[in-house]
């Protein structure tokens, strides 16, 4: 009887990776591109996209080698890539953030992590939120001057961070004025230092680190006050905040987040919707007083339930006034394809949303305001970014669109705006955020029409 033949499989070799190829690196010293990058990322970005196309290597400060990609199907291929080979740009907001931030995950914890925060951001859940947004919209505007010109970009600072500090941390009463004190100065702060090489220590509270572990010292203090209140209430499951929905949460073996990883996300949640949604609406204003004709049927519409026409102008505003400007990440493969480039492990990747915005191939005659290209259409999935792309899309871009559009809409009901022939402002750089340089500036004057009286 003949033995039986075992057939061993053949053994796979594994396929050695491409040799290296980068895009084009401009012969810039780095000093020199580490002050025009501190001036402005996307001036310079632009500038070097012109000479050198749609991808090009820099050897930025604090990020290292670092490749930008300036097209929108090189932005497909990165956020397309495998997380375990592409990861979070380093360093990144965990800096300020915490270690428990979603910023500081990657891989598998990181796709825990988002598939707990993402039912609190859904869009059933948001609709519970939209009072919160017009309530501290009118409360902010009770006091605007009428007649004369004011910065709307503080205004909405405090309207963005009320809301927040409301409908995420669920606070009131004592805790809600202690946040209140202490994040406007933690976030401004924050926002300057993120891109800054951070020192070995922070040495004394006079230094900006210093500041900022201050900040925190008592951020956490406050925090975990608010956290054992809102799970020791008895109405807690029926409670619509985002914490309490944290807190009632766990990930799939039944475990829960931590308090330090709950007040970490909590912070990365206020410090990555607060200012940001803040610019884009001081941008709204200072775009549509420019724009006559826009205001005109934004406040037709506002008379109306309708809303597809104030979307249509919130997405425009993201488009051709950008709030932040890259999506980043890190390379921690051997190797990764992007286009027809290789980039080695180590090296950054930026995909410059900024340069997206202005493709005149996805968007026609892209220095043109205009709300109509947004209606009836789709935007280029990889052409229109506001909120970043792939796994790390912003968790909370529909609350973020949801309270921008009730702010406006409570805005056009409630006051009549100037319209101005002033050029348009131009932009400022807060470190993180672009903003207008002189604030988002208008004029107003308060309705005392059918339009006002029908939505008190």
């Amino acid at each position: 009887m003949s033995e039986a033949v075992v057939v061993q499989p053949p053994t796979e070799v594994p396929t050695p990776p491409r040799a290296v190829r980068l895009p084009p690196r401009p012969p810039i010293p780095k000093p020199l591109l580490a002050v025009a990058f501190s001036i402005s990322r996307s001036w310079t970005v632009a500038r070097l996209a012109r000479r050198y196309g749609p991808a090009f290597t820099l050897n930025l400060p604090v990020f290292g080698p670092t490749v930008v990609l300036g097209e929108p199907s090189l932005a497909k291929q990165l956020f397309a890539a495998n997380t375990d080979d592409v990861g979070n740009i380093q360093p990144n907001l965990s800096r300020v953030l915490g270690p428990g931030s979603v910023f500081a995950l990657d891989g598998a914890e990181h796709r825990k992590r988002r598939r707990l925060l993402t039912p609190p951001f859904h869009g059933r859940s948001i609709k519970n939120y939209e009072a919160i947004f017009e309530e501290e919209t009118l409360r902010e505007a009770a006091n605007w001057p009428q007649g004369q010109a004011f910065e709307t970009l503080e205004p909405m600072m405090r309207i963005t961070l009320n809301a927040i500090l409301r409908a995420v941390f669920g606070a009131d009463g004592e805790q809600l004025d202690e946040l209140r004190r202490i994040i406007p100065p933690w976030v401004t702060l924050g926002s300057r230092v993120a891109s800054l090489p951070a020192p070995s220590r922070t040495y004394s509270r006079f230094s900006p680190w210093g500041r900022l572990a201050e900040y925190r010292r008592q951020y956490d203090a406050v925090v975990e006050r608010l956290i054992a209140r809102v799970a020791a209430d008895p109405d807690l499951e029926s409670r619509d905040d985002v914490l309490a929905l944290l807190l009632r949460s766990t990930y799939e073996d039944g475990s829960a987040m931590s308090h330090k990883d709950i007040g970490d996300e909590l912070l990365t949640l206020l410090a990555a919707g607060h200012e940001t949604t803040a610019s884009t609406m001081a941008w709204v204003f200072e775009r549509i007083t420019r724009h006559p004709q826009v205001l005109a049927r934004l406040v037709e519409e506002a008379a109306t339930d309708a809303g597809e026409y104030r979307q249509a102008t919130l997405a425009e505003v993201q488009r051709a006034r950008t709030v932040i400007d890259f999506a980043g990440r890190h390379v921690y493969a051997p190797t990764v394809e992007i286009g027809e480039w290789v980039i080695p492990q180590g090296h950054s990747i930026l995909a410059s949303i900024s340069l997206m915005h202005d493709r005149s191939e996805e968007w026609a005659d892209p220095d043109r305001f205009d709300p109509q290209r947004h209606l009836g259409t789709r935007p280029p999935t990889f052409a229109f970014l506001p909120f970043g792309g792939g796994t790390r899309r912003c968790v909370g871009a529909v609350f973020a669109n949801v309270e921008m559009d009730i702010v406006l809409r409570t805005v056009l009901r409630h006051f009549e705006i100037d319209t101005t022939t002033a050029p348009g402002e131009k932009v400022y750089s807060r470190g993180v955020a672009y903003t207008p340089r002189d604030g988002g500036r208008m004029v107003v004057h308060r309705r005392d029409t059918p339009l006002a009286q029908e939505n008190r």
